[in-house]
């Protein structure tokens, strides 16, 4: 397995070695001794999965202490553009965020820690996105920021004409609004 840091600390990609041959590929998608050596040191307690066409964005979401989530990501079936937002405070890069692209052919996984709010947008139809989570969904916990907020200025990388989006993410704060419990 192939571990990496981004930009910005705490967010860690993970690239698990594949094993193929003539019946498909085998993989280890996760060892709890592994990902603890590369410093994710999560109890995972809830395993979610979507399914979505082609253009829906899902984001950016979080939660606050003391539901705060990390969260383990992958995409099993097709590909998506998965952000993480730096929401932490005293970190010095508050606001700025990293994308980079999970497909169910490059078997990444993305570690996002509490602190950060995540989003994706779906490139292909019938994506299938599955993540672990290390604390249970509070309602009242919710934070959130809108997608397409232009003090974060998220590159998408596509043409976002036809994007899908839930009533409940086209009504979040903007940045600027935004007041981090972090």
């Amino acid at each position: 397995m192939n571990i990496s840091t981004t930009k910005i600390e705490g967010l860690i990609i993970i690239e698990p070695r594949i094993f193929p041959d003539d019946r498909g590929y085998f993989y280890e998608s996760y060892s709890e001794k592994k990902y603890r050596e590369a410093g994710i040191n999560a109890v995972f307690v809830q395993d979610n999965q979507s399914f979505s066409q082609k253009g829906a964005l899902r984001g950016l979401h979080g939660q606050a202490n003391p539901f705060a989530q990390g969260k383990l990501v992958r995409v099993l079936q097709g590909r998506v553009l998965d952000v993480a937002v730096d929401i932490r405070k005293n970190s010095s890069t508050f606001g700025e965020y990293v994308t980079i692209e999970l497909s169910g052919e490059n078997h990444k996984q993305f570690w996002i820690p509490p602190g950060f709010l995540h989003g994706f947008l779906t490139l292909e139809d019938d994506t299938i996105f599955t993540y672990k989570v290390d604390n249970y969904y509070d309602k009242a916990s919710e934070i959130g920021v809108l997608w397409n907020d232009q003090t974060i200025n998220i590159d998408w990388q596509t043409d976002l004409s036809n994007v899908l989006l839930s009533p409940k993410d086209e009504v979040l704060p903007s940045f600027a609004d935004f007041k981090s419990p972090f």
